[in-house]
């Protein structure tokens, strides 16, 4: 199963939903600020549950951004260890946004959530109907802008990836004949064109 690294930004956010990762195939790092001197007893508590599969990454001094930076060195030291696993940035800063499409565009699958419930691997686990999988797919391409999966392969295996390998490959291939059925997504061949919604 694959690892999901949950790299948490705790100057930004401080999760009330960490229950949500013990017994999972999850690893937890949680960022803290040079001038943050308190883990409420709730959070330590949670995190203590998790074992050697969660830590704390104190910054030594402050800076303009420079708790963004470590959670940056991080993803790339474990993205290069580890280059199956999932990268999830837990935080409300949009500045991360560019650094996960970078590493999107490098083969790094990664995701910025503000919240744990709203992680990808959470969010897909419930969509069971194949309308909430269509609308996740259609979200998921229109985010990618011009770097859309150009083949049929590609694209199968960039949904599959959307879904953490959870779907079968008839189910991959249901998804993508209801994509084509609406329009949304053109096969000649090997090769795919999109007409999705604005």
């Amino acid at each position: 199963m694959r690892t999901n690294h949950v790299l948490i930004d705790y100057e930004n956010v401080q999760p009330k939903d960490l229950g949500l990762l013990e017994g999972g195939p999850f690893k937890v790092k949680v960022f803290v600020g040079a001038n943050q001197s308190k883990i409420p007893v709730g959070i330590a508590a949670a995190l203590q549950v998790l074992g050697a599969n969660a830590e704390y990454v104190t910054l030594e001094s402050s800076g303009a951004n420079a708790l963004d930076f470590h959670v940056a060195y991080y993803v790339g030291v474990l993205s290069a260890q580890e280059p199956a696993a999932f990268f999830h940035v837990i935080s409300r800063d949009t500045g991360f946004d560019p650094l996960i499409r970078h590493l999107k565009g490098k083969g790094v699958l990664a995701a910025r959530s503000e919240t744990i419930a709203a992680m990808p691997c959470f969010r897909a686990a419930e969509c069971t109907e194949q309308e909430d999988r269509i609308a996740l797919v259609i979200e998921d391409l229109k985010k990618r802008k011009s770097a859309k999966p150009r083949t049929t392969k590609t694209l199968l295996t960039t949904i599959g990836a959307r879904f953490n390998g959870q779907l079968g490959e008839q189910q991959l291939q249901a998804l993508l004949k209801s994509l084509c059925a609406r329009g949304l997504v053109r096969v000649d061949g090997a090769n795919v064109t999109y007409a999705l919604p604005a």
